[in-house]
C-alpha cells in the first residue's frame, strides 16, 4: 500500500471495464466506447485516434501500430504487426552513392516508410470490433475540427521540436505565430479532421488509396523519395504468433520480430537467474538490471531484423543457453557489430491499455517514432509522417539493412503476462528504445516485488546508453542509490526528455472480479473504469 503522505497515484479499480492511456481525452472516448457496448479493441482504436490529434508528438495515423489481443482473458493471444514497409523502389546502393553514411537523416524522405496504423485498425477492428470505424472516430474528428485543449507534458514536447516544424510543411498546421501552442491554449488540425473524415466514410482505402495517398505520395517525391501509390494501396499488415517465455509463474507474451519485443523476453531470461533481493532499488538490483541490458542490447542491434527478409533465431534468443552466457557477461563473439540503433533518445510512442466486461483485452501501441516523427507533413491532409525508417542500418549485408518493402526494426512493444492460462497483465511502457528494458523492469517490480502495477510504474528508472560507462537517471533515484552506482564506475545523467518513457497497465483479478488500472504522472493521461454495465 502506497503511503497517502506523500504525493502519488492509487491505482484505479473497477468491475465492467477499464481504459489507461497517456491522455484523458483518449481514456475518456475508450470508456465512452466500452459503455456503448464496443470491445476492448474498439475502445483502444477509438483512444488511439483520439490521441493521433491531441497528443500529435507522439502518435498519429502517419504511423505504425502493433497489438496484441486476448478473447476473454484466454491465454491464446493475437498478435498484430502493424509496421509499415519501404517502397518498392528504394536502394541501398543508390543510397550509399548519394552519400548517405550510417543513419538517415531524420528529415529525408527515405525514412517515411508506407504508414501502418490505419491499416491495422480495419483489420482489429473487422476480427475484434462491434462498432463501425465511423463510429470509433467520432471523438477524433471532433478534437480536430472543434479543437483541444493543449496538455502539460504534451505541450512541453511539442515546445522542444518548434525549429523542427518551422523547418516543414508542419509549421502552418503545428505552430501558431512560429511558436508551438502554448499550455492551455485551443489547437485545431481541420485538414488531419478532414482526412480522418474519409477514413471513416470510405474505409481503409480512404488513406491507401484516393486524394490522401495522392497527397502523401507526391509530396515525398518532391523531397526525393520513392514512393508510389501501389506501395501504399498494395501495403498489408499482418496476423502474426506472439513469441513468449515463462518468468518466475508467469507466461510473458510480445509481438515478434521486427519488434524488440523479444529482448524483452531475453532479459527477463538473464534476471530470472538473478536473486531479486528484497529492495527493488537497491544498487545491486539495478546494476544487474543496467548490465543486463547492456547485453541484450547488442543481441538486439545485431540480429533483430524483418524475418521475411532475415533468419531471426527466435529460439536461440530465447534460449537459456544465451540468457547463462550474457548473465556471466560474456557476449558472443559472432554477434559484435557496428550497428547505428543503439541510440538513447526515449522517442514518442502512445500505449493504450484496455480490457472490456468481457475481459477481452486489448494491449495497443501507435507511434511515429521521433517527436513530431520526421517533421514531414503532407500539404493536403494534414498528414505528420514518422520518421521509422531512421531503424534501418545502411551497412549491406546486415540482417537489419534498409531494403525494398522491408521493415525496419521496430521499438514499439505491447505486452501481456499470463497466469494459470488467462490474462492477468496488460501493459506496456512506451520510450523508444528504452522499451525493451521497461517491459522487464517493469514486470520484474511487479512479479519479484509485489508492487502494484501503479507503483511499479511510479518508481524511478534507469537506461543505460549503450557502448558507454553513461546511465539515464531520474532525478527521484534515492541520493545514496545515486552514489553507489557512481562507485561502481557509472556515470550518472539526466534523460534528454523530462523524464523516461511512460507506461500504462490494467491487472485483472479473476478471484474478486476487478480490475485495476495505472497510468504514468509522466505523462498527462490516466486511467478510468467502467463499473456499471
Amino acid at each position: 500500500m502506497r503511503d497517502f503522505q506523500k504525493p502519488g497515484r492509487s491505482v484505479v479499480m473497477s468491475t465492467h471495464g477499464m481504459a489507461a492511456t497517456s491522455h484523458p481525452a483518449a481514456t475518456q472516448a475508450a470508456v465512452r466506447i466500452l459503455e456503448a457496448g464496443g470491445t476492448a479493441m474498439d475502445a483502444a482504436i477509438a483512444a488511439c485516434a483520439v490521441q493521433c490529434v491531441v497528443e500529435p508528438g507522439s502518435t498519429g495515423i502517419g504511423g505504425d501500430c502493433f497489438a496484441l489481443y486476448s478473447e476473454k482473458g484466454s491465454d491464446d493471444i493475437h498478435a498484430y504487426n502493424g509496421a509499415g514497409w519501404a517502397p518498392q523502389a528504394i536502394s541501398i546502393d543508390a543510397l550509399l552513392a548519394a552519400g548517405e553514411k550510417k543513419q538517415l537523416p531524420r528529415q529525408s524522405p527515405h525514412v517515411v516508410t508506407v504508414p501502418g496504423a490505419v491499416d491495422a485498425w480495419f483489420a482489429l477492428t473487422e476480427k475484434f470490433g462491434r462498432l463501425p470505424m465511423g463510429r470509433l472516430l467520432e471523438d477524433a474528428i471532433r478534437f480536430a475540427e472543434q479543437g483541444y485543449a493543449v496538455a502539460p507534458r504534451s505541450g512541453t514536447d511539442w515546445a522542444a521540436q518548434t525549429q523542427l516544424l518551422a523547418a516543414t510543411t508542419a509549421r502552418d498546421n503545428m505552430l501558431v505565430d512560429g511558436k508551438a501552442p502554448a499550455i492551455g491554449s485551443v489547437h485545431r488540425q481541420p485538414k488531419l479532421g478532414a482526412t480522418l473524415r474519409t477514413i471513416a466514410e470510405k474505409g481503409r482505402a480512404g488513406f491507401y488509396e484516393g486524394a490522401v495517398a495522392e497527397d502523401i505520395v507526391s509530396y515525398l517525391r518532391s523531397l526525393g523519395g520513392v514512393h508510389t501509390l501501389d506501395d501504399f494501396a498494395s501495403y498489408r499488415g499482418e496476423f502474426v504468433q506472439p513469441v513468449k517465455a515463462a518468468f518466475r509463474d508467469y507466461v510473458v507474451h510480445e509481438c515478434p520480430p521486427p519488434g524488440q519485443g523479444i529482448i524483452a523476453l531475453l532479459l527477463l531470461n538473464i534476471l530470472q537467474g538473478v536473486e531479486p533481493g528484497l529492495d527493488p532499488l537497491s544498487p545491486e538490483r539495478l546494476k544487474a538490471e543496467i548490465d543486463a541490458t547492456r547485453m541484450a542490447y547488442r543481441v538486439r542491434d545485431a540480429l533483430l531484423a524483418d524475418p521475411r527478409f532475415a533468419d531471426v533465431d527466435v529460439d536461440y534468443l530465447l534460449s537459456q543457453e544465451l540468457a547463462t552466457q550474457l548473465r556471466s557477461g560474456e557476449f558472443p563473439a559472432a554477434l559484435d557489430t557496428s550497428a547505428t540503433n543503439a541510440t538513447v533518445e526515449h522517442k514518442d510512442t502512445v500505449y493504450i491499455s484496455v480490457v472490456d466486461k468481457d475481459r477481452n483485452c486489448a494491449s495497443f501501441i501507435n507511434s511515429i517514432f521521433h517527436p513530431f516523427g520526421s517533421g514531414l507533413m503532407a500539404p493536403k491532409s494534414g498528414v505528420l509522417l514518422h520518421n521509422r525508417g531512421q531503424s534501418f542500418e545502411l551497412t549491406k549485408g546486415h540482417p537489419n539493412c534498409i531494403g525494398p518493402r522491408k521493415r525496419p526494426l521496430h521499438t514499439i512493444i505491447p505486452g501481456m503476462a499470463t497466469k494459470n492460462g488467462k490474462v492477468e497483465l496488460v501493459f506496456g511502457v512506451m520510450g523508444g528504445h528504452y522499451q525493451a528494458m521497461g517491459h522487464a523492469h517493469f514486470l520484474s517490480k511487479v512479479i519479484d516485488y509485489g508492487c502494484d502495477v501503479q507503483a511499479a510504474s511510479d518508481l524511478p528508472r534507469l537506461f543505460p546508453i549503450p557502448g558507454t560507462d553513461t546511465v539515464e537517471f531520474e532525478s527521484t533515484l534515492p541520493q545514496d542509490v545515486q552514489q553507489a552506482l557512481a562507485q561502481q564506475g557509472y556515470q550518472l545523467v539526466a534523460p534528454v526528455h523530462p523524464a523516461i518513457g511512460g507506461a500504462q497497465a490494467i491487472r485483472v483479478d479473476w478471484e474478486n472480479g476487478v480490475l485495476h488500472g495505472a497510468s504514468d504522472h509522466r505523462k498527462d493521461g490516466c486511467a478510468m473504469g467502467v463499473n456499471l454495465g
